[in-house]
């Protein structure tokens, strides 16, 4: 071949070469964390966030279930720093940054799972997304967890009365500690990664959680009572690091909104799913389950109301309960 002609193809096979690898050069990593499996309702919602996401080939989704970032409110601390780029958490570790998104989780103020998705779809829901970035983080959606519902290892709890004097673990949530000591339950605050070795060494005697982290976390294998108290509603939140979001273009921060959405429309499909199958699924594997005196429950927790008023505002308090 003629020395120029040799020049001219070796010069085009190199320019090739940098067009072909210039995507794979230009992709950006970005790191997620959860607290729980990748076959958990947070997994499902770090699935479809990164089908999202790497569409067009420009980001990879890497994620870190089960704690392995540290627990929730390291995670939070992370995305802050900007340490992690985006995580997926629950409210019970988002109110000791921005306090106000505790009232969801006062206890008995959602009827049911329709109720819950209207109150976070409108006005109220959207506003609190708004109050993220004050505090150094960004709340791209809401997702979902459930209800939540007690287990223990002493004794079926059908009433309030049954619930006295359990330790029972619960999230670094307020919330949920006043309501639990009310009812005479020995509230003990504890970072989810722990739970597991706290039930299998007996230092406390049960937990509460939705169906969907009962499930995912295999804890008919540590626990033998589930009662159905549906004592709090669980939201989640898709949240992600101001340093990375403020990196994006206008059309790529709508893009990873959009993820966030189809990250929550995925967890609350799993939502749906473990609500229909996963009592089956813990009977299966040895819990015994119960119903619970509703009423009595809703009774027992309504004198903590006042500091719930006084803490949020009694009219968004009503506001959410009275959403129809």
């Amino acid at each position: 071949m003629h020395k120029s002609k040799l020049s001219k193809w070796m010069l085009a096979l190199s320019v090739a070469g940098v067009f072909a690898a210039g995507p794979a050069l230009a992709q950006t990593n970005l790191k997620m964390a959860y607290a729980l499996s990748v076959d958990s309702h947070y997994g499902a919602g770090a699935k479809a966030f990164a089908k999202s996401i790497e569409k067009d080939g420009k980001y990879t989704l890497e994620q870190f279930p089960n704690s392995a970032l540290g627990g929730e409110r390291e995670v939070i601390e992370g995305l802050q720093l900007g340490t992690i780029d985006l995580a997926i958490v629950s409210t019970g570790a988002t109110l000791n940054f921005v306090p106000e998104t505790g009232v969801f989780d006062i206890p008995f103020l959602f009827r049911d799972l329709a109720h819950a998705r209207k109150v976070l779809d409108g006005d109220i829901g959207q506003n609190m997304l708004k109050a993220f970035p004050k505090r150094g983080l960004i709340a791209l959606a809401w997702g979902e967890q459930g209800f939540r519902h007690l287990t223990n290892n002493v004794r079926p709890v059908h009433t309030p009365e049954d619930a006295k004097g359990l330790k029972i673990r619960t999230t670094e949530n307020p919330i949920h500690i006043a309501a639990f000591r009310k009812m005479g339950v020995l509230a003990t605050p504890m970072a989810w990664p722990e739970v597991a070795t706290a039930l299998q060494q007996g230092t406390i005697d049960g937990q509460e959680n939705p169906l969907s982290v009962i499930v995912s976390a295999k804890l008919s294998q540590l626990q033998k009572y589930l009662s159905l108290t549906a004592h709090v509603y669980g939201p989640a939140l898709v949240l992600m690091s101001p340093d990375a979001y403020n990196k994006l273009s206008d059309d790529e921060k709508k893009h990873f909104d959009e993820a966030g959405h189809e990250a929550a429309v995925a967890m609350r499909q799993y939502v749906d799913d473990i609500e229909k199958s996963g009592v089956d699924q813990l009977k299966k594997e040895g819990m015994q389950v119960n119903t619970v005196d509703h009423e009595a429950f809703v009774k027992a927790v309504e004198p903590v109301y006042p500091e719930y008023y006084k803490k949020f505002g009694k009219e968004l308090v009503e506001s959410i309960r009275n959403t129809q």
